[in-house]
């Protein structure tokens, strides 16, 4: 009877989402009757002859799970655990070590730390691989295992063991737990350039942005040489706060667009008038952790000639998920639509180029180090302009801006070599003469 009544109900929900418009459209549902008796003659044979008993739950989350994994690696089911985890997340707080991770064939990837976290301070980059915690074995488990073993109360410890590619051997680090705060927008005035360092896209970011451009303005008396927006290791968030930033240094023009499975679907969002960084020269600095929302920014700066974008190239995420509530303690993230520049650009696959590629010399592995980004994923999305940047990647000359190592950066007081060439080139753009001429032509903040 519950097998009649499981049965049932899959296909009767599988009649509501196959429109039956055409002869044809008929003998596709005939077929996804066949295949959902299928499903039932294995779910039936598992949960009667299984080795181990297993509850129906288990089951049923396990098939939903595999059908969102055959799409692409954004699409998931989300339980009640993961739903609140996610809620919490885009509501600026969260605990745990401060690290978006994967699985990948098994193995627990690191896609970034989150700055100021303490995975972050521990020196963790994406790439590496965790293969032990606490000195056992998590490879061939579920991702959810890995990371509840990596949460906990406050104040403990943790040991990850590292294989970092690149490296002869694994490492061991310790990291104690904490409740991570994520603080999307820091702040800085260097030699009066303004470093605005966005962290992630969250409810708060948009507003944080507007608050740290006024910040600077008072902080140097009046205004800056211009800005450093640096979004490198950002995986980005909610679509709108990408806006919000983008419209806070835009007077005119779209934004992004988004593209969904038909022609017609297409939304743009524009940005309204007034610019908060006085029409002032801006770098935005990206690397291959920047992704999604972030990408969107850097995007919008570079096509409007706004932003010169300097680091490497970005992660390549260019595809949106809405989340689709299920239950009140369970949704669906799926991907429904593409977005794009306002030149047109989809950033899917090939991602964000730099108008100035600058390597991150200050890391002493950068070289050595390889560099996960979206064309990595199994199962993403193609870009539909088929672009390939692997020629673009493969530069063998050696620029002599940039041949300084680790060691000699540290010994003239240099931590951080991007943020450094980004902050002089801001001071070579915005020369008195310059900051002026842009500064009596832009129309201000006020909104």
């Amino acid at each position: 009877m519950a097998r009649l009544l499981l049965r049932s109900a899959l296909l009767v929900s599988a009649v509501a989402l196959v429109p039956a418009m055409t002869s044809a459209i008929g003998a596709t549902e005939a077929e996804t009757f066949r295949e959902m008796d299928q499903f039932m003659s294995v779910f039936d044979r598992v949960r009667s002859e299984y080795v181990d008993k297993v509850d129906d739950k288990t089951l049923i989350k396990g098939a939903i799970d595999g059908m969102l994994a055959s799409l692409d690696p954004h699409s998931s089911y989300l339980d009640s655990r993961d739903y609140q985890n996610l809620r919490t997340q885009t509501d600026g707080a969260y605990g745990g070590l401060g690290l978006t991770v994967s699985m990948e064939d098994g193995a627990v990837k690191i896609i970034t730390p989150t700055e100021d976290t303490p995975a972050f301070k521990a020196g963790l980059k994406a790439g590496d691989y965790i293969t032990h915690l606490d000195g056992k074995l998590i490879y061939g488990g579920t991702l959810d295992e890995a990371v509840d073993q990596m949460r906990g109360k406050p104040g403990t410890t943790v040991k990850l063991t590292i294989v970092r590619p690149g490296r002869d051997k694994p490492f061991d680090v310790t990291l104690t737990r904490e409740i991570i705060t994520l603080k999307p927008v820091k702040w800085e005035v260097k030699d009066r350039v303004g470093v605005i360092n966005i962290n992630t896209f969250n409810k708060q970011t948009g507003e944080a942005v507007r608050a740290a451009l006024v910040s600077i303005d008072k902080a140097v008396g009046g205004q800056p040489l211009g800005y450093v927006v640096d979004l490198r290791s950002n995986p980005g968030g909610l679509l709108d706060q990408a806006i919000e930033v983008s419209d806070a240094f835009l007077d005119r023009g779209e934004i992004v667009s988004q593209r969904g499975r038909e022609k017609s679907d297409i939304e743009r969002w524009y940005a309204r008038p007034g610019d908060f960084a006085h029409g002032l020269p801006v770098v935005v600095l990206i690397d291959a952790g920047s992704a999604s929302a972030a990408e969107i920014v850097a995007g919008a700066l570079q096509d409007h000639r706004r932003g010169l974008v300097m680091g490497e190239r970005s992660f390549g995420k260019g595809s949106v998920q809405t989340l689709l509530p299920l239950t009140e303690e369970s949704a669906l993230r799926l991907t429904t639509a593409r977005y794009f520049t306002p030149s047109g650009r989809s950033v899917q696959e090939g991602g964000i180029q730099p108008d100035i590629k600058v390597p991150q010399l200050s890391d002493p592995d950068f070289k050595d180090r390889p560099r996960l980004r979206e064309a990595d994923l199994r199962r993403h999305l193609i870009n539909e302009a088929k672009v390939d940047d692997s020629v673009l990647e493969d530069d063998t000359k050696a620029d002599p801006r940039f041949i300084q190592t680790a060691t000699q950066l540290e010994k003239a007081g240099v931590e951080d070599f991007q943020l450094d060439y980004a902050v002089k080139a801001i001071a070579r753009l915005g020369k008195p003469a310059v900051v002026t001429a842009a500064a009596g032509g832009a129309k201000g903040g006020k909104r």
